[in-house]
């Protein structure tokens, strides 16, 4: 028995599909189903440690991967950047001291327009992500300060602030001891230890104690 495909016949098959597909979701929307993750984490990539130039207003944007309990990125959480009301801080674009970021498919969201005040200080960034019904939250550590344009240098290359206080004090100390030897070294006015002076003739050099000619 043959069955001719009339226009009919043909509109029917189509809804009998459509309805099957609306019912069964494809293979991977039921994959992202049963991989819906069941807790979140919040991984700080850029911006743990950094210290602003106020001078130059610039800072370090900070940025973020959201993960789930097997350390998979998340896509698509909603991650809210959230700076100090008021002391060290900065603002994010149009002065606003929050920022709604959503992440992408690597779980990363970035705090793009981030710029520090003119208070010097340590501050901190809070960061809070949500997806679906779960929640994760963190804090990123900053600080803002008057930098030096070698401090300035050594900052934006990643070089923490310990290290750089750290240079400036072996600097300091260096200089100290520069001072100490060519003033005599005794803070009490003492006299300078004779130092032996060699002076070459022609024919065989000779050694002559301090205060000969």
């Amino acid at each position: 028995m043959s069955v001719m495909l009339t226009a009919p016949v043909l509109r029917r098959l189509l809804v009998v599909v459509l309805s099957i597909a609306v019912a069964s979701p494809p293979l991977w929307a039921r994959a992202q189903q049963q991989a819906a993750p069941k807790k979140l984490k919040i991984v700080i990539l850029e911006g743990e440690g950094a210290i602003n130039n106020i001078r130059q207003r610039t800072a370090r944007e900070p940025i973020v991967q959201v993960v789930d309990e097997n350390n998979r990125p998340v896509a698509g959480a909603t991650v809210m950047f959230l700076l100090p009301e008021s002391g060290p801080g900065g603002t994010f674009p149009n002065g606003a001291r929050s920022l709604v970021v959503t992440t992408d498919s690597q779980g990363k969201a970035v705090a793009k327009g981030f710029r520090a005040n003119a208070e010097t200080g340590k501050f901190q960034i809070q960061v809070e992500a949500t997806y679906r019904d779960l929640v994760a939250q963190t804090t990123i550590n900053q600080a803002n300060a008057v930098l030096t344009a070698g401090a300035a240098a050594g900052a934006a290359g990643g070089i923490s602030g310990k290290v750089i206080a750290i240079l400036a004090i072996a600097g300091a100390a260096v200089a100290g001891g520069v001072i100490a030897a060519t003033s005599g070294g005794n803070g009490g006015g003492g006299t300078t230890p004779p130092v032996q002076r060699t002076i070459i003739t022609p024919g065989t050099p000779s050694v002559q104690p301090p205060g000969n000619p």
